[in-house]
Parts: structure tokens; sequence; C-alpha cells
């Protein structure tokens, strides 16, 4: 058998084309060889967790640049953004609201921190089994009904690039002495042209936390977290920081954060002039498509307030294929690897660091494969349908209570003790303390049979299910 680097040797040599992060779509000329700077922290390279020089210096270039008044880096990915975030701003048995689309990330978060998760449910488009924005409405109702709510956690964008309004749900959160968290893992690019959306710390967040590796040229596993404002607690997060991030940080991933923002320091709005206007044209031959959709953001079942256009997503609603069958076919015939598959959709991600090439590839591959598309129509109910799962347990108190594994296709009626998600996108199917009706139990068994890997679950072929023993 190959080793691990043999193979990544190979695909880096490979005719395919990666639609799919980092960033920095393998383009060497970022940075050199990796063993060739990879060190500890000696003299006169400062430490990560007690930042004095060099690393003190950058972090302040990241906060300047980027709007916010502290920058952390991350070397554990947004991660480790979001669990120190949460556990900084939220007590034991505190209120938490959080939108139920949100990255697996974040319900280990609301476990560890104790919180009383109170979820949010953000619109299914049914169409297209994508996930809506949340409203400013829906966040007022909720923490009017929910009594005294300490901090409100949303993703904005989506996976699939859909914004929710952060400005005016930021005004909501305040007024009722809340504390907003955006995971924009998926945006860190916002803001830096006028053709993508503004960012959640221009729009009033406390915390953000930003993917550099999604979006932008860095390594994988880069990530920012910026703080604003006088709600969070800053000395917490620190504390927290230093506890979920490795104490032997890498300086080939802090360097790759310092290299990106320096990129864009120098090329300024430049550096994407050329890249929106690649996007702008193929979304207009995407555009054109018969069988195929883009998705625009302007589909009125997604309740858009804004849409992240760097994101092609390519809708299977008015055709027979599925997410997988038209990811494979990519794959097989194009040399196409894209960022995921869904029931219903695929998603490609770009970034300032794709080519022309790259686009037009893909441009010419989708054409071709929309002529052969056969049509039909069809709705998905890929998260179990669009109506919530009853929660009959809280997070925090389900993940402690006793437990029996079950087989799957018996789980009807049972209550989950653990999640079930695909990844990507990480967002739970189920978690724990919620009830599976027999829609849900149906839809697991669905994705099973046609081939997705259920995550998640203790038994790693998805055979049994831990449910809260009765």
């Amino acid at each position: 058998m190959k080793d691990l680097y043999t193979l990544l040797e190979e695909r880096s040599k490979s005719e395919e084309y990666p639609f799919h992060m980092p960033g920095h779509k393998r383009r060497i000329e970022m940075f050199s060889h990796p063993y060739q700077v990879d060190i500890t922290e000696i003299e006169g390279f400062d430490n990560l967790h007690h930042p004095k020089g060099i690393l003190a210096a950058a972090q302040e270039r990241a906060a300047a640049f980027f709007g916010a008044e502290e920058t952390y880096f991350l070397i554990n990915g947004s991660t480790c953004g979001i669990l120190a975030a949460m556990a900084s701003c939220i007590r034991p048995g505190e209120i938490l609201l959080m939108g139920r689309n949100s990255h697996k990330s974040a319900y280990f978060a609301a476990e560890l921190a104790g919180a009383h998760a109170v979820y949010l449910y953000p619109k299914m488009d049914s169409a297209r089994g994508i996930y809506g924005s949340v409203l400013p409405e829906q966040v007022e109702e909720a923490m009017e009904q929910a009594g005294e709510v300490r901090a409100v956690f949303l993703t904005s964008p989506t996976y699939d690039g859909v914004v929710s309004d952060i400005g005016a749900i930021a005004r909501r959160v305040h007024a009722r002495g809340g504390i907003l968290i955006v995971d924009e893992a998926h945006g860190a690019h916002f803001g830096l042209h006028p053709y993508f959306p503004r960012e959640a710390l221009a729009c009033g967040a406390d915390l953000v936390i930003q993917s550099l590796h999604k979006t932008l040229p860095s390594l994988t596993q880069t990530a920012l977290l910026h703080v604003q404002g006088e709600r969070a607690d800053r000395e917490r997060l620190r504390r927290y920081l230093g506890g979920f991030q490795s104490s032997s940080p890498s300086y080939v991933l802090m360097a790759s954060i310092d290299r990106c923002i320096g990129t864009l320091e120098k090329r300024g709005p430049s550096y994407f002039d050329e890249y929106v206007e690649m996007l702008l044209d193929t979304r207009r031959q995407l555009g054109e498509l018969r069988r195929l959709h883009l998705v625009t953001g302007r589909e009125k079942e997604l309740s858009c307030f804004a849409y992240d256009r760097s994101k092609i997503v390519i809708s299977l609603e008015n055709t027979e294929w599925s997410g997988e069958e038209l990811m494979d076919r990519l794959r097989r015939n194009y040399r196409l690897e894209l960022e995921m598959s869904a029931p219903g959709y695929v998603t490609a991600l770009t970034s300032p660091g794709d080519s022309r090439e790259g686009f037009g590839r893909l441009a010419e591959a989708l054409r071709e494969l929309d002529d052969t598309a056969k049509p039909g129509k069809k709705r998905w109910e890929f998260w179990g349908g669009q109506e919530p799962n009853e929660v009959v347990w809280p997070l925090c108190q389900a993940v402690n209570r006793p437990w029996e594994r079950i087989p799957l296709e018996e789980c009807q009626g049972r209550i989950s003790a653990e999640y079930v998600y695909l990844y990507p996108p990480g967002i739970p199917i189920l978690t724990p303390g919620e009830r599976i009706s027999k829609r849900l139990e149906g839809k697991l068994l669905e994705l099973k049979r046609n081939g997705y890997s259920l995550e998640g679950m203790d038994d790693l072929e998805a055979e049994a299910l831990r449910v809260i023993k009765e």
C-alpha cells in the first residue's frame, strides 16, 4: 500500500482540478516546502499562547486588516474558535439560541459549556434540500419565549452561500443583553470586494470565526477569531483558546496565515478583480443551463438576505440525478473534484486561487452534462423533513443520560443519544435528545441505501444507533 505522502504527490501531479478547499488551490508560489520552515518556539519567534513579539504583531496586523479590536490566530481550524467562543460566553445552565443548521462543532461546544441549547429553525427549501437564512424576527421571538438568553450562535454564510441579516439580528440580540457569535467560516473573503456580502464584524457581531483556508490562499486548519465590543469576556476567551489549541502550534500554519494577510494587504481589491470577472462569466454561462439549475440566492424559498456568489451550487431539482451521481460524473469524465454532494445538489468552492482554465473546464462540463441529464421533478427532505425534530431532552442533559444501542431500522419513536450527520457539510440530521420520527428513520435508511456515509454514530458501519434508555 502506498503511503499518504506518495498519494498526495500523485494527486498534485494529476490533471484533476480542485473545486474544493483549501483556497490556495495548490498554487505553490505562496509558500516554500513546509519542512524547510517547520520549527518550534525558539528564540526570536514568540509564543502563540503568550505573544509579545512577532506573533503579537502578526495578530494585531490581522485585526487591523479585518477591522476587529482583537484577532487570534487559530491553527486547529474554526472548530477550536467555536469551542473557545462558546465556552467563554456561556456558563452551565445558561440559555444558548443556536441555528439548527450549525456545524457539528457548535453542538459539541454547547455540550462542553453545559449550555441549555434552544434551536432556531431556518426554513428549508425542499425543492433543493438547502437551508435558508435565519430571520431577525425569528431571533427576536425566540429570545422573548426562551427567557434570559445569554448568547446567540448563527452560521452565515452557510455551506451553500446563504447569508442572514446579521446587522438586524445583532441589534435585536444586543437590545436584550445577549452576545452574538457568528460562524463565518465560509466567509473570510466577505468585505474584501464589493461583489461579496458585508462581513459579520461590520454588521455588529461580537465574536466572529473565519476559516482562511476555505476561501483564501492559506493552508488547511488556518482560521481567525475576531472580537469587538465589551460583551465577550476576553480573559476567559484567551484561557479557553489556550486549552483548545495545541500547546505546540505549527509555525508553518501561523506563517501561512501571516503570508495570506500580507498578500491581501499588498494587492488589495485588485487581487479579487480578475477572480470576480471569472465568477461573473462562469455564473452567466451556468445561468443558461436548461435542466441543471444554478442556485442564485434569489429563489424565494431560501429567504436570502444576501448570497455568497463565490459558491457554485448546482441543483438537481429538474433531473432524475442525485448530487452524488452528478459529482461522480464530473470526477470520472472531466477530472473535476467538487467540495461536496448532497442528495439534491452539488457545491463547487471557488477562491482567488482559481484559474480561467479551471472555470472554463467546469462550465464546459456542466453544459455537456446539462444536455444529457434526464428530466425529472422531485422534492428533497434532506434533513428529515421541513418540520423540526421533536426535542424531548435538552442537549446538555441528553448526552449524559443512560443509553442502549438498537438497530437503526428499529429506532422509530426512540430518543437519540448521539449525533447523525453527513460530512460534508457536518450539520446534524439528528442530535442527542431528539425523537426519531417514522419519516426521519426512513430518511436515514434511504441515505444509507443510496451510499451516503452516516457519521457521528458510535457504530462506524451505521447499523445501530445509541438511544436513551426508556
